[in-house]
């Protein structure tokens, strides 16, 4: 098996960053960058200047808070890695990401919401399992 890129999605849970910790053995091993992925919730289409930027630079700013501790943890490895800012929703944007990017493995971590949440709306993790077209591996 040859690994050259990665897709760690992230949401700021510490599942997800038990899956980023996960992947610096991976990334090591087999020497590939990692593509550090967050879907942020979608911009509303309904809001006028200034408002809408507004909005934007407040969700930039939150995403940029949520993927420090991320950032350190591969700096602080020595990891190459590339961040990557979407809109949701989270469970098909992933997979369409690796796709476009050519990543040979998502590494996502096993829940990101709660129990109840992903009951009701579906876990992106599950999404993830069933739309990606390279493998998949699921860290608790």
């Amino acid at each position: 098996m040859e690994l050259e890129k990665i897709l760690v999605p992230v949401d700021g849970s510490e599942h997800a960053m038990n899956a980023a910790r996960y992947s610096i053995d991976l990334v090591k091993k087999f020497d590939c960058e990692v593509l550090l992925v967050h879907c942020h919730k979608a911009y509303p289409s309904y809001l006028g200047e200034p408002y809408f930027q507004q909005v934007v630079d407040k969700t930039l700013r939150q995403a940029n808070d949520l993927l420090a501790p991320y950032r350190e943890l591969f700096e602080a490895a020595g990891i190459r890695f590339k961040v990557m800012l979407f809109e949701e929703p989270a469970g098909k944007m992933i997979p369409e990401i690796a796709r476009n990017e050519n990543a040979d493995m998502i590494l996502i971590g096993s829940r990101g919401k709660t129990d109840l949440e992903g009951l009701i709306i579906g876990s992106v993790t599950h999404q993830v399992l069933h739309l990606a077209t390279c493998p998949v591996l699921v860290v608790r």
